[in-house]
């Protein structure tokens, strides 16, 4: 089928788009470049397959003229503007590309007649601070977002249901745990893995904000793709958590990378980062039932894959001619 994929040059788009173009699908990607990045789209072009690349801002009317003109069947939305820090900064930005951008989305779905818009919601700011006794949260918990980041992305599960309701147009919204992999940026805001890999692979400290023992639920992100693959055709009208339910400790992660990587260099502790939630792990037994889906990559397998990305990354800024 001929599906979109907004935010597809970043991180999780682009694995995204390797997967459906390995699946023998049509892909339109569309990103405006803000954080998403060409390189990420090479593997997916060595792949072969129809691929057209859209730079465009998912706030632009023009996004519903192109996915009108385009016809998708599925669109995958997972552009967005994803830093709590910066939405605390500047709530109306935030909530102009992940709202109206979102309505973007869903204008265009519903004027190309869509069958199904797959969205990428946040496990980690939809259920605010859960008690230690809801762990690991489930969708049944009501959204209480403690950030404008978590209030944009819980405003546009409203849209969705909206839509579904006045327009038969069909979605299923994907609560994601914290995603880690190999593309991440590891200057974004909530790449603490590829943070942390890329400072043993270079030799320098890790900076854990905090004690260390706030928990969050990392994901690898093949699972998370498979999750997305699998909600094109299943979980309709549903609001799905994709995690491990598991809650490791920023300071377990950082073990596992150092030993990984074979550093026996200390961390340094600095300030707790503001908005942050002190537990998290989503509970992914809907996903199980709903999509046929399970996470399968342990945190050591999918920290080894980091950690080679990183090591690989640093071998390359170290060659003579290349600024470091």
């Amino acid at each position: 089928m001929r599906v979109l994929v907004t935010g597809g040059a970043g991180f999780i788009g682009s694995v995204l788009v390797d997967r459906l173009l390995a699946e023998g699908h049509a892909v339109e990607v569309v990103d405006d470049l803000s954080t998403g990045s060409l390189a990420n789209l090479a593997p997916a072009r060595a792949l072969g397959g129809e691929l057209r690349f859209h730079q465009l801002d998912i706030r632009a009317p023009e996004l519903v003229d192109l996915i009108v003109r385009r016809r998708p069947e599925v669109v995958f939305h997972l552009a967005a503007q994803s830093s709590v820090a910066s939405s605390l900064d500047r709530p109306v930005f935030d909530a102009e590309v992940n709202v109206v951008g979102s309505l973007r989305v869903l204008e265009g779905a519903r004027a190309a007649a869509c069958r199904k818009v797959v969205y990428a919601a946040s496990g980690g700011t939809l259920y605010g601070e859960p008690d230690a006794s809801e762990l690991p949260v489930a969708e049944s918990r009501a959204v209480s977002p403690l950030s404008p980041y978590g209030a944009s992305k819980a405003a546009v599960l409203g849209y969705l249901a909206t839509y579904r309701h006045l327009h038969g147009l069909d979605y299923t919204a994907l609560a994601l745990a914290n995603v880690y992999g190999p593309r991440q940026d590891p200057h974004g805001e909530a790449g603490v893995v590829a943070r942390f890999a890329a400072c043993v692979a270079e030799g320098r400290e890790c900076v854990i904000d905090g004690d260390g023992e706030q928990t969050r639920d990392f994901v690898y992100v093949d699972d998370v793709v498979d999750a997305f693959s699998r909600a094109a055709t299943r979980g309709g009208g549903l609001l799905v958590n994709v995690g491990t339910g598991v809650e490791v400790s920023v300071a377990r992660l950082h073990a596992t990378v150092a030993a990984a990587g074979r550093s026996d260099r200390p961390p340094r502790h600095a300030a707790a980062r503001p908005g942050d939630l002190r537990r998290s792990a989503l509970d992914p037994t809907r996903a199980r039932i709903h999509l046929g889906w399970a996470p399968w990559t342990s945190l050591e397998e999918g920290v080894e894959a980091v950690l080679a990305a990183a090591v690989a990354r640093a071998g390359a800024a170290s060659e003579p001619g290349r600024r470091s």
